[in-house]
């Protein structure tokens, strides 16, 4: 039996992207998958980027990783969020056909030769001490490696609930790995359940767009690879609806049938992207709930009508989904459904995401408790490096939270744990003005060329632009206006709201910038102030553990979140940096209750 550097076990975004990273780098590599049709396969909504989740997205490519090459061969639409505030937080969306993304994974991990990739359920991990050594499959393999990555998605010991009806799977329609998750107990990891859920499928055909507001994609838009210079032309609108008061109505009369609210359900489910049930409950103030109408493909007829998640018996569904307007006469291809799946305390894992009890386990995915393609891949890539280079050997890899998104996100996992299903979001992030969409490229190129998962062209192609930048730059900050009366340099102009770097250009007469390079450049004149204050707050963050907190009733802050409330009040924390500690209280509540006490002690 042939032995591999590094066995990866699931084909989700975790999966793909550790496999890939690990090959790149030499390592031989095994990716286990219970059907190779579903590498790559989106479980949710067809879409792939966001708030946060974009720069997610971007850095992993700015490392060498797959998701943004793939994102954009397969993407059908893309959007720009955020546009109406500055440019240092301007988000990228697109939609993505969802069958044509799976099959451009799967090829992109079938080209590289030091991947093999085989059909197969892993059961059971095989150890000898405290060091792993591979794993055993339902057909009887035993496959050994140096490292093995458990990246299997929402397939640990997974119940999927419509209705009161229940049963075991990972996927509807796809069985869950009840002999891994037991394996991985056996081995002492403390473990538990999260619950998450999808929306039903509807019938293109069977819809009226006239009752709904169109979204078109944008043009103008960036793609989200760096090692692509143009979007995709193929494009699909999206659609945009409520839910009404016939709706709601229509759910709270059947709540009693509900897994959710009959406590059928006890995990803790998605509190930023709850299922439509609890929305109508939670926020029974509202009249309506967006919807958005999203096409899963430019070949399909399938439709995902995002902002319905349920668990609903499929005779309610359907009867909600006809209260809607432009859904009178849709037909449902697929039910949505609840899954409740097991995860482990990702707060048993070093940083480079492996296990704390096995030398070579690295855990990567939703279990670790994350939710999102995006949170997934950025974790895969993570692991997939430190995998490979624990086989030669070499120092870990690991990004602090200063120096990118995926820094927090497996910061916030391995030390402070997650009691509900975690999402990246921007106020997660202290440094966030620092950590853009646009300079991921800048920040971290030279650290994937390094790890070998970037080509020494397309690294290249990072250099000049940092190059380019910094020539412009220099060029702005050395040259005074001809144009106006005031003595300020080209630069310091640019600092000034209303200035624009095309007006400035006129001057220095540079031909052909490219957008990113000039908006680059823009961002550090107009945020240099805010820029500063990043830096200042990083060298505070030292001192959190030595700003004692009084008693206060966290309730009484408004500008703070509920979640934020409900947990500085459940675990009254006796300082600043022991409340930054605790899952879920983010850089920007620390700050908020920091001048609320500052306010306090100046009274």
């Amino acid at each position: 039996m042939k032995k591999y550097n590094v066995i990866v076990v699931g084909g989700g975004h975790a999966g793909i992207e550790a496999a890939s990273a690990s090959a790149k780098m030499g390592c031989s590599v095994l990716l286990l998958s219970p059907d190779i049709d579903s590498i790559g396969k989106l479980s949710c909504n067809p879409a792939v980027g966001g708030v946060a989740k974009g720069i997610l997205v971007k850095e992993v490519d700015a490392l060498g990783g797959l998701m943004g090459k793939i994102t954009d061969q397969a993407a059908i639409g893309y959007r720009t969020l955020n546009k109406s505030k500055g440019k240092a937080v301007w988000a990228t969306r697109a939609q993505v056909d969802m069958f044509s993304y799976p099959q451009l994974a799967k090829k992109y991990l079938e080209e590289n030769k030091n991947i093999d990739i085989i059909q197969a359920k892993a059961e059971k991990i095989i150890k000898k001490g405290k060091k792993v050594l591979g794993v055993k499959t339902n057909l009887g393999q035993d496959f050994f490696s140096g490292c093995v990555v458990i990246a299997a998605g929402t397939f640990l010991k997974s119940t999927i609930h419509i209705g009161l009806n229940s049963f075991s799977g990972g996927r509807i329609s796809e069985s869950s790995s009840d002999k891994l998750f037991d394996s991985i107990k056996s081995l002492g990891f403390k473990t538990k359940h999260f619950k998450t859920g999808t929306c039903a499928r509807l019938d293109k055909r069977t819809i009226d767009f006239s009752k709904m507001r169109k979204q078109p994609p944008e043009d103008d838009v960036s793609p989200f690879s760096f090692f692509n210079e143009k979007i995709n032309k193929n494009r699909a609108s999206c659609f945009i609806t409520y839910t009404n008061k016939k709706t709601h109505r229509i759910i709270k009369n059947n709540l009693k049938s509900s897994p959710l609210y009959t406590g059928k359900i006890r995990s803790q489910g998605v509190r930023y992207c709850p299922s439509l049930e609890d929305k109508i409950i939670k926020f029974s103030q509202k009249d309506k709930h967006q919807i958005f109408i999203e096409p899963e493909g430019l070949d399909s007829f399938e439709i995902y009508p995002n902002g319905i998640s349920t668990s609903l018996p499929l005779e309610v569904q359907i009867k909600f989904i006809h209260s809607i307007a432009g859904l009178e006469k849709a037909k449902m291809f697929r039910p949505g459904y609840g899954i409740e799946h097991g995860l482990i305390d990702a707060r048993q894992l070093f940083p480079t995401l492996e296990s704390e009890k096995y030398s070579g386990l690295f855990f990567a995915g939703q279990v670790n408790g994350t939710t999102g393609y995006e949170e997934a891949a950025a974790q895969g890539l993570i692991a997939g490096i430190n995998a490979a280079l624990a086989q030669g050997g070499k120092k870990p890899f690991i990004l602090k939270r200063n120096q990118a998104y995926i820094g927090v996100l497996i910061d916030d996992l391995t030390k402070k744990g997650t009691d509900e299903p975690y999402r990246m979001f921007t106020s997660r992030c202290e440094f966030r003005l620092s950590l853009r969409e646009s300079n991921a490229d800048l920040r971290l190129g030279l650290l994937g060329y390094r790890l070998g998962l970037l080509k020494k062209q397309d690294y290249q192609l990072i250099e000049n632009k940092g190059k380019q930048i910094k020539r412009i730059k220099n060029k702005l900050k050395k040259r005074k206006s001809k144009k106006r009366a005031n003595k300020k340099t080209l630069f310091d102009l640019l600092r000034e709201p209303q200035v624009t770097f095309f007006e400035l250009n006129k001057e220095i007469k540079e031909d052909a910038i490219p957008f990113e390079v000039q908006s680059e450049i823009e961002i550090d004149a107009k945020y240099a102030g805010f820029l500063r204050r990043e830096k200042a707050w990083l060298k505070e963050l030292k001192n959190l553990d030595k700003i004692k907190l009084p008693k206060i009733d966290y309730y009484q802050i408004n500008s703070l979140s509920k979640e934020v409330r409900e947990k500085l009040s459940k675990f009254r924390p006796e300082s600043l940096g022991e409340a930054f500690r605790i899952s879920g209280i983010t850089p920007a509540a620390i700050l908020t209750i920091y001048n609320f006490i500052k306010r306090k002690q100046k009274k």
